[in-house]
């Protein structure tokens, strides 16, 4: 793991509050496995979870839970569609919309439904995915114009014209540590082709795919380091989204991610710590099998770390120690069930893997539409209560060694 400044890069930036450089400061002790004031806070919000906060609070129509509760960090997203380009509209209604978006697929999306569907995808044979030629990795357009583009745009919500990624950044830069973010060979491999398709086509072609997968991880390690560089000293840290798993096991073969997957998380991670930026992985499912593969290569920390693919932080702890940190893990269904003594529980007993830093608190996905406001509010409290250092958890406390 990486060893970053406790004070940050961007302390000297002008028009950046103390408590934004007291969260900073937070986080990367945290993610240097020292003890801060505090175990840091945040999370990744649903859009239907933060209409019910607002009403459940009795809070204005634009509040955020992120200002509301002066969250430790936040996470940013450049245009990462291979293909830059304005979504082309298939299909639309009051009630939903159809769009075939940069990376070619054609994305369903129901305004009322909280994920949207992908139907088809523009490269939908090996030999189209081969021969598949990218827009520049370091193409301005991705980091300095507004646009359309698929992770932005089409999610839990649905937006045309997203914000240049750099006018994000610096409205966020004063009031938050803020992470740039870049996708890796899995995840663009799923929405480039689907799933199944990229499944199938590694079982039947498995060297060729090899030979994607490197160009694609080649690609987005040029744009990982473009984006770095556009950010021009705002960033604090560097998340790699990647999906590998699902609830029981790997999606595919450990022996083939380790060939031709994990290199390119390491080379990406590497670039961020040149750069002297934390990074923390986002993959979710069950990834028992190549978690060692992640402290290698160079994580610091893991997210979301999902309790129902069976994922504990205090089980990992004990077994890693303070070779990597946690981002997440506190049980969602626990959340949704509006329990308070389940919650309390389940959230002081995570904080055990807190226990000498290495922990960032937050849910094991993202914060759902079914969890209530007043849960939420109920859980903030909590962990700032309970997350002083140095913790004190009471029955909840384990011995970690």
């Amino acid at each position: 793991m990486g060893m970053f400044n406790t004070v940050g890069k961007s302390v000297s930036a002008t028009g950046r509050k103390a408590t934004t450089l007291e969260k900073l400061d937070r986080m990367n002790k945290a993610l240097n496995h020292q003890e801060p004031d505090r175990v840091p806070i945040s999370d990744f919000f649903w859009g239907g979870f933060t209409k019910r906060w607002r009403e459940e609070l009795g809070l204005a129509p634009d509040a955020n839970p992120y200002y509301h509760y002066d969250l430790d960090w936040i996470a940013t997203v450049p245009n990462m569609d291979p293909w830059i380009r304005p979504f082309e509209t298939l299909a639309e209604s009051v009630e939903e919309v159809t769009v075939k978006t940069g990376f070619g697929a054609i994305m369903h999306k129901h305004l009322s439904f909280p994920m949207p569907e992908m139907t088809g995808w523009e490269t939908d044979t090996f030999e189209k995915l081969q021969s598949a030629r990218f827009d520049l990795p370091d193409d301005p357009r991705r980091f300095f114009s507004a646009g359309d583009n698929q992770i932005a745009g089409v999610g839990d919500g649905f937006e045309r014209n997203s914000p240049a990624w750099i006018e994000t950044v610096k409205s966020l830069h004063p009031d938050f540590p803020v992470y740039g973010s870049i996708i890796e060979v899995s995840e663009c491999l799923t929405r480039l082709v689907g799933q199944e398709n990229a499944l199938m086509w590694m079982g039947e072609y498995p060297e060729e795919m090899g030979e994607v997968a490197n160009r694609i991880g080649a690609f987005y390690l040029e744009m990982a380091k473009a984006e770095i560089a556009a950010g021009g000293g705002l960033l604090d840290g560097f998340v790699i989204w990647g999906d590998v798993a699902y609830k029981k096991s790997m999606l595919f073969s450990p022996v083939y991610w380790r060939e031709y997957f994990k290199p390119w998380v390491a080379r990406i991670a590497e670039a961020a710590h040149a750069a002297g930026l934390p990074v923390i992985y986002h993959g979710c499912g069950n990834v028992h099998a190549i978690f060692e593969d992640y402290i290698d290569a160079g994580i610091d920390a893991y997210n979301p770390l999902e309790v129902k693919a069976g994922m504990d932080c205090v089980d990992l702890r004990k077994k890693f120690g303070h070779r990597i940190g946690f981002c997440g893990n506190s049980d969602m269904q626990v959340w949704e069930s509006g329990d308070l003594e389940a919650i309390k529980r389940e959230v002081l007993r995570k904080l055990n893997a807190a226990k000498g830093g290495g922990m960032i608190f937050q849910s094991d996905h993202s914060v759902s539409s079914s969890v209530s406001g007043k849960t939420y509010d109920y859980i903030v409290k909590l962990v700032r209560e309970y997350g002083r250092y140095p913790l004190q958890l009471g029955e909840s406390d384990e011995t970690l060694s």
